[in-house]
């Protein structure tokens, strides 16, 4: 197993400049202990929330869990498209059964009458991405997904979501199985205006 990269200076400017994704079928065990996994929870509920209102909670998915909400996806892509053939019902299937952990960031934005909108779903935006950070921090790869069922109702309910719930991310917990290459990214002078 190859790790992401070497933290073994503890910086977190380092961690941050080398982060990447790596996707899900690249993952494997052995995942997060339940203690580890809580830590990293508690990490990433530590962001800006204006009005302390915490809109967004988790859902954790794995084991076995994994594989019943692979069937419900693949269940609602076949409503669909019945005539899928067994290769891609299987990449339905298996959506979620990759890593051995996913957590699901459910935004609970909704209208208050001073915070807007747009500030609690930034809020679970960043609980997103410190649940990536604390989990790559520790080892592990991580990818944050949506998916055409993340804005799917039907799978929204059958996961238990609130009608006004959404889906922020899917993050893909586990260790790589390779190192992936980076992405080209930006540079500077095409994203930063200087007032």
């Amino acid at each position: 197993m190859t790790e992401i990269r070497d933290t073994a200076d503890g910086s977190t400017l380092d961690l941050l400049r080398t982060r990447r994704s790596v996707p899900p079928m690249l993952l494997d065990g052995p995942g997060p202990t339940p203690e580890d996994l809580d830590g990293w929870l508690a990490i990433a509920a530590r962001v800006p929330d204006h009005g302390k209102l915490s809109p967004w909670r988790f859902l954790v998915i794995e084991g076995e869990a994994r594989e019943r909400v692979g069937a419900l996806i693949e269940r609602t892509f076949l409503a669909d498209f019945p005539q899928a053939d067994e290769k891609r019902r299987a990449q339905e299937r298996q959506r979620l059964a990759h890593a051995p952990v996913v957590v699901g960031v459910v935004s609970r934005a909704g209208p208050h009458v001073k915070i807007p909108e747009w500030e609690q779903v930034l809020s679970a935006g960043a609980v997103c991405m410190n649940l990536v950070v604390a989990a790559n921090a520790a080892g592990y790869a991580t990818s944050w997904l949506t998916e055409w069922f993340a804005y799917d109702r039907r799978v929204l309910d059958a996961l238990g979501l609130d009608p006004a719930e959404r889906i922020a991310g899917f993050i893909h917990i586990g260790r790589a199985r390779e190192v992936p290459s980076d992405r080209p990214r930006p540079d500077l002078a095409q994203i930063v205006t200087r007032l």
